[in-house]
């Protein structure tokens, strides 16, 4: 059993994503933390948008009592000082990956959800808090990590499929579609990427010019261990109905040293305006952690036994 603990925690960068990517690193750039987590809980996967002079950062909101995640939303002034946090979407399966942003006239929130069996694209029914599902995306596999980007005239996703444990980490997928509701087509060449240093999408993918940037994990070491950026080009095809994609992966990312003690690990960039979020690892020593998952068995089998109407054995 394991016997360190992943425990993450967002940061603002302050400084723009294309501005950071182009610098190649973190070191002495200004950070601000988000709030800390009590003991064997965390916040990961940060995404933003800016609204009214307030920037809304929603995360995966983690406990390892449970190991079910939900989204909750951290709010900062203009002058980037926190002011209030909120659960915004919960569901019964696991949620995390947040991506939110504007499109069509709407504000969308498209979570990793494939512990449902699916996606599904939420609609901001008001903002920051009401969610409600929109529509599901059917693409060819349950995908994970799935990120939009507007791009040569159409949707794109790029994702990780649900498929073995390496597979989750070293395959990348794409998808493109005339809207978000779809239908979506899956491209023919999926898995476009197969990489052993790692294709998980990490957050936001910026157009650059004709290409596209897409941060990537790199989980060689740990999960999380650091990412990269992976430039796309795609070049027209005549014998297919999607473009031949092609890929250019860069150098390594790493926390700085800023980040300590949360300097084990990095696994989302994402943009928000004048500023980028991004989060670092702490891989912890926890006595108390080995106990969580006996403890969350026994829970569901008590669970379980009282919605049969059995009696514990």
């Amino acid at each position: 059993m394991e016997l360190k603990k992943d425990i993450w925690r967002p940061f603002l960068v302050h400084a723009p994503m294309d501005v950071v990517i182009e610098r190649g690193n973190l070191d002495g750039l200004t950070l601000t933390a988000l709030p800390p987590r009590r003991k064997l809980a965390y916040d990961a996967d940060p995404f933003a948008l800016w609204r009214d002079g307030q920037l809304f950062v929603f995360i995966e909101a983690f406990d390892y009592r449970d190991a079910h995640g939900r989204i909750d939303c951290h709010i900062f002034d203009a002058g980037l000082r926190h002011t209030a946090s909120r659960r915004v979407l919960s569901e019964p399966w696991h949620l995390s990956y947040p991506t939110v942003f504007d499109a069509e006239g709407e504000t969308w929130m498209l979570p990793e959800a494939c512990a449902s069996g699916g996606l599904t694209l939420y609609r901001a029914r008001a903002f920051p808090g009401e969610w409600e599902p929109h529509c599901p995306i059917r693409l060819d596999v349950v995908p994970i990590d799935a990120t939009p980007v507007h791009w040569q005239g159409k949707w794109w996703l790029f994702y990780a499929p649900a498929g073995t444990a390496d597979q989750r980490l070293t395959h990348l997928h794409a998808a493109f579609a005339d809207t978000l509701e779809g239908p979506w087509a899956p491209h023919p060449a999926n898995p476009v990427l197969i990489d052993p240093l790692g294709a998980r999408p990490g957050g936001t993918a910026l157009v650059s010019g004709d290409a596209v940037r897409l941060p990537v994990q790199d989980c060689r070491g740990s999960y999380g261990s650091g990412l990269r950026i992976v430039t796309i080009t795609a070049t027209p095809c005549q014998s297919a109905d999607a473009p031949s994609l092609a890929f250019a992966s860069g150098p390594l990312w790493s926390p700085p040293d800023a980040a300590a003690p949360y300097r084990d690990g990095l696994h989302t960039m994402s943009a928000a305006g004048p500023v980028t979020l991004v989060d670092f690892k702490l891989r912890r020593f926890s006595l108390g952690g080995l106990t969580m998952r006996p403890r969350r068995e026994a829970q569901r089998l008590l669970r379980s036994w009282r919605k049969s109407g059995q009696p514990p054995p």
